[in-house]
């Protein structure tokens, strides 16, 4: 008998014909990796206004301003703000019974979500007038896009994929690290093809891999405002606004006196 026959012979005495030795390839190759573990540098502080409950955060090259919602109810609101001072240069207040979530920029228009009022808004970006409505079963919270698509969070360990002018669904994908769902998935930001979203009540965000929700990497941010400087009201990590054409990076929280500029660092290895 050939070494090919013996070979075989043995597989099939042990039960592994062609298919099985296929599938344990397969998932030899899909087990989950570790996510990376990232730590921060602070390379710029400016002020933010600490009556802000921010949720959601977004920056305009173009103008070099940001672009944020904030929440609570009766205190909701949209505004444009100057980066370096602070300064909330526009703001519409949002409707007293609906409580601010994330936003987004489109094209020329702002994307706001509600919390429990499965109602999103859509502002004229320069004039911040409401353009139209739109629904949503669940619960709204963060809110980001890619080339071709809006991204939505709810809350949940579900990352919902929207078409930017129906708002229509056009996808999901659940957000793992290992095989654990993550939940409390809040603020989002697209960086580099990734999703990043702040994890709600933590200091940490997630990066994510939105063709299969896994998590590729945690960044920890604890530490990053004084807890002098912190209110004791909600006041945690909450709002991701990324550069791309300067590829800077800049976070808050919840009533929060600071934004930071920080770069993103590898934690080494144990």
């Amino acid at each position: 008998m050939n070494r090919v026959l013996v070979v075989l012979s043995v597989l099939a005495a042990l039960g592994l014909g062609a298919c099985d030795r296929a599938a344990t390839s397969s998932n030899a190759q899909t087990q989950p990796a570790t996510p990376t573990q990232y730590g921060y540098r602070v390379v710029n502080t400016y002020p933010h206004d600490a009556r802000a409950f921010t949720q959601g955060l977004v920056y305009r090259q173009a103008e070099g301003v940001l672009y944020e919602g904030t929440g609570l109810w009766g205190r909701s609101s949209l505004r444009r703000v100057a980066l370096e001072t602070g300064e909330v240069l526009k703001l519409r207040a949002i409707p007293q019974r609906y409580f601010g979530e994330g936003i987004t920029l489109w094209n020329d228009e702002v994307v706001l979500l509600t919390w429990r009022s499965h109602l999103g808004f859509v502002y004229d970006r320069d004039t911040f007038e409401l353009k139209r409505s739109f629904d949503y079963p669940s619960e709204g919270w963060g809110i980001t896009h890619d080339a071709d698509r809006l991204i939505m969070s709810d809350g949940t360990a579900t990352l919902y994929f929207l078409d930017p002018t129906t708002f229509e669904e056009t996808g999901r994908v659940q957000v793992v690290d290992g095989e654990q769902p993550v939940v409390r998935l809040n603020e989002l930001e697209y960086v580099k093809g990734e999703v990043w979203a702040n994890v709600w009540q933590t200091n940490r965000i997630a990066r994510i891999s939105p063709a299969t929700g896994r998590v590729l990497g945690w960044i920890d941010l604890s530490g990053l405002l004084a807890p002098t400087q912190r209110s004791g009201q909600e006041d945690v990590l909450n709002g991701i606004a990324y550069d791309a054409e300067g590829d800077r990076l800049f976070v808050t929280g919840k009533l929060w006196p600071k934004l930071f500029e920080i770069k993103v660092v590898q934690q080494d290895a144990p």
